[in-house]
């Protein structure tokens, strides 16, 4: 076998590590580039505050000098601690279409979790789960969006060669806005705001969102708390998720829910989708890149919705009702006519079974990967 895995040891090789998908996916008219200075921003240890706990490494594989695949690999002990479970996971992963190629960075990030104690590898995972995560397993001709991975068909039947099956799965749907918000929804939500006496807090900028950007993921964090693999983030990763989602997304595209109290009940933070623009700007936002991407913010009829989270203590009482109130008459008033909803556990029926009031298809599909070891 002429593969030859290298571990990433310096800037240089981070910069081919982030490479390569640009490579691999070059003309794909459905994979979603994503921004380069982000991606070094995530596997910086420099710049991600997961790196002060977790175990991290990075590889790429090479052939006749050429990279042809990348992996990492995490030993997050956070989520060993919470979910008692010796797992490692790996993400970050591309290869082409070469069997020795994916079976070499496989037994790598494999024997590296054993080497440390690990019982199984999990993947794709990222750092935490507001990284993107999940194989595509379905829905290979649909648009990506920002926050999902995309990968040609090929990588889960390797994965499946060399022993790795199903953990779990999670689906996406594609949401049709209607014309005006549905009965049900618009009768439910006065209902619960009269009797939680909850108030829609309405906002004039974005700086009216920042006195409750540590609360935002307070809530998330208790809200997000039984979901698979979920860990709850540190106050250095959420101080680098304000900045990312609150001080950058339109503020009219978030929504909040007050308590009588002013404390956070719930809250969705959507965006105009940006697919199309960051495919525009492959990777960069100099010279152009940016203007994609504020014309994107302000002329659009797609919507991705990002983090939707209601406090565990008023869930299953009707509040997403008024949630979704607030949020579809935004659409509405901006003319979207579709939203992604992104990625959702295929267990959670609860939050689909909010898509019946729509007209709405289940398009894509995503697979949490395991191999015991």
């Amino acid at each position: 076998m002429n593969i030859i895995i290298k571990e990433v040891q310096n800037k240089k090789d981070l910069k081919k590590f982030i490479s390569l998908p640009y490579k691999l996916y070059k003309g794909n008219q459905f994979w979603i580039p994503p921004l380069r200075n982000d991606e070094f921003d995530l596997l910086d240890k420099e710049k991600n505050p997961a790196f002060t706990f977790c175990n991290v490494k990075l590889w790429l594989a090479l052939k006749n000098e050429k990279v042809v695949g990348r992996i990492a690999g995490i030993i997050n002990p956070r989520y060993i601690e919470k979910w008692q479970n010796k797992y490692a996971r790996f993400g970050w992963i591309d290869f082409i279409d070469d069997e020795e190629v994916s079976k070499a960075l496989l037994e790598t990030v494999e024997n590296w979790g054993r080497e440390n104690g690990m019982e199984a590898i999990h993947g794709p995972l990222g750092f935490t789960d507001l990284d993107p995560e999940g194989m595509l397993i379905e829905g290979f001709e649909e648009l990506g969006t920002i926050a999902t991975i995309y990968n040609y068909p090929y990588y889960s039947q390797h994965l499946e060669k060399y022993g790795y099956t199903k953990d779990i799965d999670w689906i996406e749907f594609e949401v049709k806005m209607p014309e005006k918000v549905p009965e049900k929804i618009e009768r439910i939500a006065n209902i619960v705001k009269k009797k939680y006496k909850l108030t829609a807090l309405k906002t004039k900028s974005s700086k009216d969102l920042k006195p409750y950007g540590k609360e935002f993921f307070k809530v998330l964090n208790s809200a997000f708390e039984p979901l698979y693999g979920v860990v709850p983030l540190t106050e250095t990763q959420v101080e680098k998720y304000i900045k990312h989602y609150l001080e950058f997304i339109p503020h009219k595209f978030i929504s909040l829910i007050l308590d009588e109290s002013g404390k956070i009940a719930a809250f969705g933070i959507t965006m105009p989708s940006l697919s199309k623009a960051f495919q525009k700007a492959y990777g960069k936002l100099l010279p152009f890149g940016f203007l994609h991407i504020l014309k994107a913010l302000k002329h659009n009829d797609l919507v991705d919705l990002y983090l939707i989270a209601v406090r565990p203590d008023l869930q299953g009482k009707g509040v997403n009702s008024l949630l979704f109130k607030e949020l579809i008459q935004t659409y509405i008033d901006n003319k979207i006519e579709k939203a992604e909803t992104n990625i959702e556990l295929e267990t959670n029926i609860k939050v689909q079974a909010q898509w019946e009031l729509f007209e709405h298809r289940q398009h894509k599909r995503r697979r949490c990967f395991i191999k015991h070891l």
